[in-house]
């Protein structure tokens, strides 16, 4: 009988022929936690009785929500950290490292066939190199240090599939966007997102990373995609690792099946205070905006900062707004060193702050003032998220967002191409 990706991996994982809506108990090939949630999973695989994991090597915590420290509460729980993975031997990227989502494919630790779960909503973003990556509690991530598996429920599919070329001055932001704007953010809840046609094949991995990484927020279990030369081809930069490439059968069962036409989408953007609230960019177009962060495990990798470079080369940032440029790595930041992105920035007047999640969360750094608007590549605008529940977060592309600081108010990116 047909399947689907989730339904395969599933399946290889627990040894049973694992269908939509059935628990199985699955071996787990990685685990990720961060600073902001590996605490407490510290303190229950203490409570568990525990003494060792199952396998260090399969295991990392990321230092990236709070880096570096800001206060002493953090840098306590940062210390028990550090202290744990030497004792059990599991991998630790400290401080300036990157973002977990960042990481954890560029180091090699996740291929195409995997299983994976990560104390993080945003875990799914993995599935955009074929892999069944999910967000799970502190508990549960505890639970799987201790055994190498965790139990699941087989998530229903939804398929999307999006055929054509998108406009100039239109990127993978704007499509995913543009899907959770029409299918809501409750639209996919615990099923499984998968992403194919012709729009995804023209992708690259970068920007497939982004759309699987906001599947979360149409309520998604994961967001899924097809192993192509491709993906493959950077895998094998990024991974000594044997890939297990999986794709749905062509009579699966899907619980949705939605098409698009990319040709008509435009650039868009998600307004305070939900990701599903979506409009056309020229709906907002001339809205004051303070600050324009560039970064995030959605859209801080070097294509995106090549993308906004090539709108700032030249020009400044308005005097009424500012510009936070946080890479998603250690690694991208010396790219971009490298290619001159970083003296370029600077000269436009950006700032650019440690490797990590920073202003995202609002843990540290840019956190707007009471009224400000902010203008985000974020994957989330959530009153409050940002540090500050009395100020407003825009959601948008790279290129938008450059745009934007630009001129000192939302501006449609088509402008400066």
């Amino acid at each position: 009988m047909s399947k689907t990706i989730s339904e395969k991996i599933l399946s290889n994982h627990s040894g049973v022929d694992a269908r939509a809506g059935d628990i199985v108990v699955a071996n787990l090939d990685f685990l990720m936690g961060q600073d902001g949630t590996s605490g407490v999973a510290i303190d229950s695989f203490r409570n568990m009785g525990a003494k060792a994991v199952f396998d260090g090597g399969k295991i990392a915590i990321c230092i990236d929500h709070s880096a570096p420290s800001p206060n002493m509460g953090v840098s306590e729980i940062q210390k028990k950290i550090r202290g744990f993975t030497k004792d059990t031997k599991i991998l630790l990227y400290d401080v300036g490292c990157g973002v977990c989502h960042q990481l954890i494919p560029e180091q090699g630790h996740v291929v195409p066939g995997d299983l994976v779960i990560g104390a993080d909503s945003h875990t799914c973003t993995y599935g955009a190199i074929n892999a069944f990556s999910t967000g799970v509690g502190s508990t549960d991530l505890a639970a799987g240090w201790i055994s190498g598996k965790l139990w699941f429920k087989v998530p229903e599919t939804f398929k999307f599939v999006i055929n054509g070329r998108l406009p100039q001055g239109v990127y993978s932001k704007d499509l995913i966007l543009s899907i959770i704007g029409d299918v809501t953010a409750d639209g996919a809840t615990y099923m499984a997102a998968e992403f194919v046609g012709t729009t995804i094949d023209e992708l690259s991995v970068e920007a497939r990373f982004t759309i699987s990484n906001m599947a979360i927020e149409m309520g998604g279990k994961a967001g899924l995609m097809l192993a192509d030369k491709k993906a493959l081809d950077w895998i094998c930069k990024h991974s000594k690792r044997k890939p297990n490439p999986v794709e749905s059968d062509s009579h699966a069962k899907f619980a949705n099946v939605k098409e698009y036409d990319a040709s008509k989408f435009g650039p868009v953007v998600a307004k305070p205070h939900t990701v599903d609230n979506v409009s056309p960019v020229e709906d907002v177009a001339g809205t004051p905006v303070q600050q324009g962060f560039l970064g995030t495990c959605t859209n801080g990798r070097l294509e995106d900062m090549r993308i906004a470079a090539s709108i700032l080369k030249g020009k400044k940032v308005c005097g009424d707004s500012r510009l936070i440029i946080a890479p998603a790595s250690r690694e991208i930041l010396k790219a971009m060193i490298k290619e001159g992105l970083y003296n370029l920035f600077i000269d436009a007047g950006g700032v650019i702050v440690t490797p990590g999640c920073g202003p995202c969360v609002g843990t540290q750094t840019g956190i707007p003032a009471d009224g400000e608007s902010v203008i985000s590549t974020a994957n989330r605008n959530f009153k409050g998220r940002m540090g500050n529940p009395n100020s407003f977060i825009y959601l948008a592309s790279p290129a938008t967002v450059a745009a934007s600081v630009i001129e000192g108010k939302i501006t449609d990116p088509r402008k400066f191409l």
